[in-house]
């Protein structure tokens, strides 16, 4: 596992810490969006393998249908993937939200994910790079697949990496059954620039 191997745990505290700020721009960010509230889960990071990440999301039972939206990120040397993986009842709910009237097809939905994601990506990704100093260029936001399992949309990126750092947080919209997680993932590559910079911040 090599550079991932040397996160110890006060990297992983201040992982942490700028994982929660960021998210907490974003759900703030989709809060103001939709007018509610939104309710954040601890951002939860850990060195993962692809077939690993079904089963330790939080809240997302494996059996479930699920829809997702990936997005690449590189800047300043570190590189890595945006996931927002949606549970499949949140659709009428969001779709309430967003205020979208029209009658909820494969494409309406595809406009919601890439709605949603937009709103989420930007806000976490600026609020990562803004605490760490550096400033991310974006890929195109990509449909993982929808109304699929867990482990299959997983499946559809799992031979870009063996093992990554995945920063995993859970958004709920209270009073409203819009359920997601959110998952950045990191691999070897970018692992020595962000010890540095996680060194930078706690010396």
């Amino acid at each position: 596992m090599s550079l991932i191997a040397n996160l110890s745990e006060e990297h992983r505290d201040c992982l942490q810490e700028i994982a929660n700020v960021a998210m907490g721009q974003a759900g703030d960010r989709l809060a103001r969006l939709l007018d509610t509230f939104v309710i954040l889960s601890i951002p939860h990071i850990a060195v993962m393998r692809p077939s690993d990440i079904a089963m330790a999301l939080q809240s997302i039972d494996s059996r479930e249908s699920v829809s997702g939206v990936c997005q690449g990120f590189i800047g300043g040397g570190i590189s890595g993937e945006a996931m927002l993986l949606f549970n499949d009842t949140s659709f009428s709910d969001l779709a309430k939200l967003m205020k979208y009237d029209d009658e909820m097809d494969h494409q309406a939905e595809r406009e919601l994910l890439m709605d949603t994601t937009n709103v989420l990506f930007g806000a976490c990704l600026k609020g990562i790079g803004e605490q760490i100093d550096l400033e991310f260029s974006y890929g195109s936001p990509m449909v993982l697949g929808q109304h699929v399992r867990v482990s299959e949309l997983l499946n559809l990126s799992s031979n870009r990496w063996d093992y990554a750092l995945v920063t995993e947080i859970n958004y709920q919209l209270e009073g409203y059954d819009v359920n997601c997680d959110m998952l950045i993932v990191l691999t070897d590559d970018s692992m020595d620039i962000l010890l540095k910079k996680l060194d930078y911040l706690l010396a």
